[in-house]
């Protein structure tokens, strides 16, 4: 074979190679013009009959003369940059991903810049606001009407709260208030964190709600603006006065009569007369009280309603309101005698609700009787917080192995029986069981329950403050009645019925910046609140005993007492229904 041949075969099998692309390509080539002719008519149909050019892979859909890839990326680049500028101009355009996350990264770095927290800036970013916020609104950002500000552990809500009179207090001379009036506060440095954020609101007659825990200064939060209120009222006025013109409502006797040694130790300097009425004991001294002229009223719902109905108090000119540990007095039941104590006092009253908790019943009755603004302040958490100055032990034993452990512990805890001891049970007859039981051990130990005569429980409290017998019994009316800053242990010999009660219980020890301890029981009986008691122990970074966790760790929905375990949980902040109405055909 010659090389003519080869050449001739050579040619032969690159044309056949020809062949087969152009029969690859041609199928190819078809179904991406049929795809360029579906677009072209689309972008037809779009512009009304004004085609729309599109370039696909540098090549001009319509036939149109080629552009160049540099005018291309030049072209780009100035429609990226008029679509940057339309969007930081007035906040709208079709604008990219990337650009989109960089103006917000911009943004947010400048709301961080203007001292906004990190969850306020991005709030402000999802706003679709660029400016600036002015130097009022420093702290928070406006929600549904209402502000808010944060100070650490402090949380502040309402209406007008940026404003310049009611900027927290740092010491008791900004608050700017008489010295007879302050004279109650000089066994503290400063305001504490309830106080400083209270007292502006509450001396300018503003609605207020505070959530605190127990022993937080809350008493002497709202007392002394009790005080100056009073004080104002009864300026210029030469007669006596025998109606009372501040009424502070407490769910228990112990927490009544523990106000009222605050309130009338403060009162004192300013010439203010207090009584404190509960069950329990004689109305004689009550109503004697009452007769002769009172400033405040401190009582609990059931006396207070029994001594009204009388008519030896008339709460007609009362126009400083305080419900105090709100949340307990409506658990116990006494929300009926509440309402009607209220209905009582006069109609430009000022309100104040203290509470640990806000459940759904405090906030309709602040709904309900409160003005439509007031001011919320929340010092920690709105949720469920142990005292973290607490060490908390949790066991987990059969009933019939208490009675032993708790003669070892106050072995342990109470080997010198000069240390304070407060024991809680849960039952009135278990209280009178476990005190039998540690007397005939050679224990020196008192109690107080509902079965003991008032004078027997107020005498009790008293050799156990005084130190004559540390060792006290108690079942639920002490888990928030009780300031006595030198409570060593708490012992939970039976676990309370809600985990409320247990962060009351606990809160007895650990007072006034003390450290304390609580030992806990606890039994199969009360499995089913495992879950919540250990989210309780996590929060404070507690150990969490194994043997806890084997009952689960479900926490159950909260049931309301009216709509069972199916209700939305109400925000107290939440704008309120608005009543629709319609016009009716008038039928003749």
């Amino acid at each position: 074979m010659g090389i003519t041949d080869n050449h001739e075969l050579e040619a032969q099998k690159k044309s056949k190679k020809q062949k087969r692309k152009l029969e690859l390509i041609e199928p190819e080539v078809v179904v991406v013009e049929a795809k360029k002719e579906k677009k072209k008519k689309k972008n037809d149909k779009r512009g009304d009959g004004f085609v729309v050019d599109c370039v696909e892979g540098g090549e001009i859909v319509d036939g149109s003369a080629e552009v160049g890839e540099k005018k291309k990326k030049k072209d780009r680049k100035e429609n990226k940059r008029e679509k940057e500028e339309e969007f930081l101009g007035n906040g709208s355009g079709g604008i990219g991903k990337k650009e989109k996350k960089k103006h917000k990264e911009e943004r947010e770095g400048r709301g961080l810049k203007n001292g906004l927290a990190p969850d306020e800036a991005k709030r402000e970013v999802v706003s679709g606001s660029c400016e600036k916020p002015d130097g009022n609104n420093r702290n928070g950002a406006i929600v549904d009407g209402d502000e808010r500000r944060s100070h650490g552990d402090v949380v502040v809500s309402g209406k007008d709260i940026k404003e310049i009179k009611y900027t927290a207090l740092n010491s008791f001379a900004e608050s700017g208030l008489p010295k007879e009036v302050l004279e109650c506060c000089q066994g503290f440095e400063k305001p504490s964190p309830i106080q400083s954020h209270s007292w502006p609101f509450l001396l300018n007659n503003r609605d207020f709600i505070g959530i605190a825990a127990t022993g937080s200064g809350k008493t002497l939060a709202f007392g002394v603006p009790a005080i100056m209120h009073i004080l104002q009222k009864r300026k210029n006025k030469t007669s006596k006065r025998l109606n009372p013109l501040c009424l502070v409502l407490s769910p228990t006797r112990e927490l009544a009569q523990q106000i009222s040694d605050v309130l009338c130790a403060a009162g004192k300097p300013c010439g203010l007369q207090s009584v404190c009425v509960y069950g329990g004991t004689s109305k004689g001294p009550q109503i004697s009280a009452l007769k002769s002229g009172v400033d405040i009223v401190i009582g609990t719902p059931g006396r207070l309603k029994d001594l009204i109905e009388m008519g030896v108090c008339v709460l007609k000119e009362v126009s400083f309101v305080v419900l105090d540990e709100a949340d307990r007095m409506l658990d116990m039941g006494f929300e009926p005698e509440v309402r009607s104590i209220l209905s009582q006092t006069c109609s430009t009253r000022q309100m104040v609700m203290f509470s640990a908790t806000w459940p759904l019943p405090v906030h309709q009755l602040a709904q309900e009787f409160m003005d439509p603004n007031p001011v919320k302040v929340v010092v920690g958490s709105e949720d469920l917080a142990a005292n973290h100055d607490v060490l908390q032990i949790v066991e987990v034993l059969e009933d019939r192995a208490r009675d032993e452990r708790l003669v070892s512990l106050l072995e342990k805890y109470h080997k010198s029986q000069k240390n304070r001891v407060l024991v809680f049970v849960l039952y009135k007859m278990e209280a009178a069981r476990v005190e039998n039981m540690l007397q005939k051990k050679g224990w020196n130990v008192v109690s107080i329950h509902g079965d003991k005569a008032q004078h027997a429980r107020t005498k009790a409290l008293s050799l156990f403050k005084e130190g004559s017998c540390p060792l006290m019994i108690a079942t639920d009316v002490a888990a928030r009645g009780l300031d006595i800053p030198d409570v060593e242990v708490v012992i939970n010999y039976s676990f309370p019925l809600t985990t409320e009660d247990y962060v009351h219980r606990i809160g007895r020890t650990g007072r006034a910046g003390k450290k304390g301890v609580a030992h806990t029981f606890f039994m199969k009986e009360n499995k089913g609140l495992a879950g919540e008691l250990v989210n309780v122990l996590r929060e404070a970074g507690q150990i969490v005993p194994t043997a806890l966790t084997n009952f689960g760790t479900h926490v159950k929905k909260k049931e309301s007492k009216l709509y069972g375990a199916h209700f939305r949980e109400i925000a107290a902040d939440a704008p309120k229904a608005k009543k629709i109405t319609f016009d009716s055909d008038n039928e003749d």
